[in-house]
């Protein structure tokens, strides 16, 4: 007859292995996104200045996985809501210079990625310019192998009345830096310097 103290530790050590196998091999868990330490309303300038500028939506913040295993986000959308107003900026591109790669197929394990994230809304919008008011931005990420998108973080932005003339106007950005301390985001206008020449266009910061 089996020692019923053995048999309990033997039990015992199976559970523990098999819920060791679930978290670390089974379990695929979800993406997270961490609080974005800065984001901000631009617009990306074309080559020829008689074209319009590109409204753009700029974030940095951690993505991560709360798997072992990791996932691979297929693409990444922002929806951006103004009162009764919303636009989806779904044109993803990400990196760590101003040499982006478009978004496609980027892998976020354990871990987590850093990257800067920049989003542009589709050819029919690109005539949409940010003004003043209060502003609901979610993001949401399409993970390969999940039939529906899934919401990373939703953001509550407000830019000033006084803001919001020059914000129409390409050369302007408005920029939301995260305060840790304060726990909200404090906003500020800059205004880019723009230099033209026969075919061809450039900002400088």
């Amino acid at each position: 007859m089996s020692d019923p103290l053995s048999t309990s530790i033997s039990l015992a050590a199976l559970l523990i292995s098999g819920a060791t196998a679930w978290l670390t091999l089974f379990r695929r868990g979800t993406v997270r996104l961490t609080q974005p330490t800065f984001i901000s309303f631009s617009y990306d300038l074309t080559p020829k200045p008689e074209r319009p500028a590109i409204p753009k939506i700029f974030l940095r913040s951690l993505m991560y996985s709360t798997g072992r295993r990791g996932h691979i986000i297929e693409n990444m959308f922002v929806s951006l809501r103004r009162g009764e107003d919303q636009q989806t900026f779904n044109i993803w591109g990400y990196g760590e210079t101003v040499n982006l790669v478009r978004g496609s197929g980027l892998y976020v394990g354990e871990t987590g990625v850093v990257c800067n994230h920049h989003f542009n809304p589709p050819e029919d919008a690109k005539d949409f310019t940010f003004q003043n008011g209060e502003y609901l931005i979610d993001v949401f990420a399409a993970v390969l192998g999940w039939h529906d998108p899934i919401h990373l973080c939703s953001v509550t932005l407000t830019v000033p009345d006084a803001a919001g003339n020059e914000l129409k106007q390409p050369e302007c950005a408005y920029w939301f830096d995260w305060g840790p301390d304060s726990k909200r985001y404090h906003g500020h206008l800059e205004r880019r310097k723009i230099i033209r020449a026969p075919g061809y266009e450039v900002v400088l910061s």
